[in-house]
């Protein structure tokens, strides 16, 4: 009788066991169930929608497609055109990229875009970096002052104040901030510069009036750098990129970083929405940060690179010796129509 207990007791104890070993099981399978969703996978396309000139694509899909083994479908079009396109596509996205553009139009479109922060953003210059977390810059343009060297005579011109000077009246170009990007971006700079950061400056306002009863207005931003190119003007208020085309290709002109202060306005680029190729989005944002595109930017092509401490070639002032000041985009963005409008009654006024 003993040893039959004790038999029924090893038979117990061995079928509790089993029952434990069988039960342990069941977490693993809630396990699987709970595993993270896969990782993207690299695939071998990138669909890119670009308002950029042929020269800073030429600097970049190249050597992207290079070093990766990706086919680049660019899509060229206006910047206009491009956030059309992408806020008609929004729930079926063709687009893997926006490349360039002004970046307060990434900013009025958060929605369209991901977040995404590159590998790199330490490395570019402090107030451009991706602070909104989906929009990176790359190239900077800045508002300059370009000045005719055969015409300018012994007049010197340091900044915004040096144009006051009556003996240029009538000898300096603008296009009309009123309708040209570039012409309101020096309205804006120069709001900013004189205001110190107050756009609603009445001092600024009244520095405005007195260089545009100096100034002869355009239509057309191209025909500034042209017209003090041709020596039809003794200055322009331009910007950077084709003024510092000017000076590389030998023209008789110089371009001058105004002592007051120069904004610079960054490219914005970001990755689509649900996109269909992310892994190759995310590298191209890594690679237009990158040291080798930053220096094939700043040595191939008249557009500043964003990174700082890349070299830049001699025809270019290196941007530790301008004075750069820090645009409140936002504002600038938002308050674009107002701002236009009390520019046009001021020149009307002078007009007038």
């Amino acid at each position: 009788m003993k040893k039959l207990l004790i038999l029924l007791l090893v038979l117990l104890v061995t079928a509790t066991v089993a029952f434990a070993g069988g039960q342990s099981e069941e977490p693993a399978a809630a396990d699987t169930a709970s595993a993270e969703p896969a990782a993207p996978v690299a695939t071998d396309k990138l669909v890119v929608y670009s308002p950029n000139s042929d020269g800073l694509l030429n600097a970049t899909i190249p050597a992207f497609e290079a070093k990766y083994g990706v086919k680049v479908e660019v899509i060229s079009a206006g910047t206009g055109e491009v956030f059309k396109r992408l806020e008609s596509e929004k729930n079926n996205p063709y687009a893997d990229v926006a490349f360039g553009g002004a970046f307060a139009t990434y900013m009025n479109n958060e929605d369209l875009f991901q977040s995404y922060v590159s590998a790199n953003n330490d490395n570019v210059i402090d107030i451009y970096r991706n602070k909104a977390g989906y929009i990176t810059s790359y190239v900077l343009d800045g508002s300059v002052i370009l000045i005719n060297k055969s015409l300018i005579g012994d007049i010197e011109v340091k900044g915004y104040k040096d144009l006051l000077n009556p003996a240029l009246k009538g000898k300096i170009v603008s296009a009309n901030p009123s309708a040209s990007s570039s012409a309101y971006a020096h309205l804006t700079n120069m709001l900013n510069a004189i205001g110190k950061g107050d756009y609603e400056s009445a001092e600024a306002w009244d520095f405005v009036k007195a260089l545009f009863t100096n100034t002869v207005v355009i239509d057309s931003s191209s025909s500034v750098w042209k017209g003090v190119r041709d020596g039809e003007y003794t200055v322009g208020l331009s910007y950077e990129d084709p003024s510092v085309q000017l000076v590389r290709d030998g023209a008789d002109v110089k371009v001058v970083y105004m002592e007051e202060g120069v904004v610079y306005l960054p490219a914005g680029s970001a990755i689509v929405k649900d996109c269909n190729n992310l892994v190759n989005a995310q590298r191209f944002i890594d690679f237009i940060t990158s040291t080798e595109i930053q220096n094939a930017y700043g040595t191939t092509v008249t557009n500043r690179p964003v990174m700082d401490g890349v070299v830049t070639p001699d025809y270019m002032t290196p941007i530790s010796e301008i004075n750069i000041i820090e645009e409140d985009m936002k504002y600038v963005s938002d308050n674009k129509q107002a701002l236009r409008d009390k520019f046009k009654d001021i020149y009307v006024d002078i007009q007038g």
